[in-house]
Parts: structure tokens; sequence; C-alpha cells
């Protein structure tokens, strides 16, 4: 079996693309990720000469991980949630303060097909940028990608996840 490509074209082009950006600009990027599960950081390391971009990832999938690994307040996931801004910005901030990387992005949503709530229903994505030295309010969105399969959600948040590496 011969295999050119992991990913999906559209996947493939945009990580060349970050890859190639951030390299210009000569700036270091970090992912942390839960409901993509390492979708984005294999997108770019399917970038030859991505080791100069990529600093480190993050699959921080359970709650306890994001505590743990990205230094997630308990507070902030047993107030507003896994899937919301407030533990998305916390995440990026937690992948920039344990890599680094120049800019950081983080990603948690619902993929289904089971987990959605009426406040959260399948599909429900929320990312989070992250720069160092950057004094900012947190940057953040939340995207509903609807009911969609679990891989389309998965596809769908990684490709908004990569152009949020863009420069």
């Amino acid at each position: 079996m011969t295999m050119d490509r992991l990913l999906s074209q559209e996947i493939t082009d945009l990580a060349r693309r970050v890859v190639e950006e951030n390299a210009k600009a000569g700036r270091t990027i970090a992912v942390a990720e839960s409901c993509t599960g390492g979708l984005v950081a294999a997108a770019l390391t399917e970038i030859a000469g991505s080791s100069s971009v990529l600093d480190r990832g993050f699959v921080t999938y359970s709650n306890d991980s994001k505590m743990q690994t990205l230094d997630v307040a308990s507070d902030i996931i047993e107030t507003f949630g896994a899937v919301s801004i407030a533990c998305v910005w916390a995440m990026a901030n937690g992948a920039l303060h344990k890599s680094k990387a120049d800019v950081a992005v983080a990603i948690s949503g619902v993929a289904g097909p089971g987990g959605g709530t009426k406040l959260k229903p399948v599909g429900t994505v929320v990312f989070a940028r992250a720069i160092r030295g950057a004094e900012s309010e947190p940057e953040g969105e939340l995207k509903n990608f609807g009911e969609g399969t679990r891989a389309e959600i998965r596809h769908q948040a990684t490709v908004c996840a990569l152009e949020l590496l863009l420069p």
C-alpha cells in the first residue's frame, strides 16, 4: 500500500502555509488540542521542515489532563466547562508557558455523536490563540459546525485551528 498523504489535501495545503509563513516570520508555535486529538500537530508534522516552526503539541483530552498538563484552573472547568472560551484561553496560555513557542492555539469541543447539550450541542467547538508578550484581551471564538459526523466536525476544527496559526 502506497500512501503519499495522511490527511486531506485541504488540511495538508493549509498546514504547508502555516509552516512556510511562520518560518518566514521567524515564529514558533504550540498547539493544545482536545477534540481534535492531535490532528493539528499531525497536519503540521506532515510538512517537511515543520521542526523549525512547531515547538510542541499537547493533547489534553480529559479535564484532569487540562488541569495537570496546562495548569487550567479547576474552577474554570467547574464554572464554564471544558468547551468554553475561558477554558481554551487558559489552555492556550498554558501551552505558551510550558513551551518556547511565540504563539499557541487551543481547541476544545463536542465532536459527537454523543455528549452534546442544549447549550453546547454536538458540533460546538471553541478556539483561542495566545501570543507571547502580547498583553491582550482573551482572543477566542465559538463555532458551531452543525450536526455533521465526528470526522467532519474534527476536520473543520482542524482547519479553523490551522487558520488561527497563520501570521
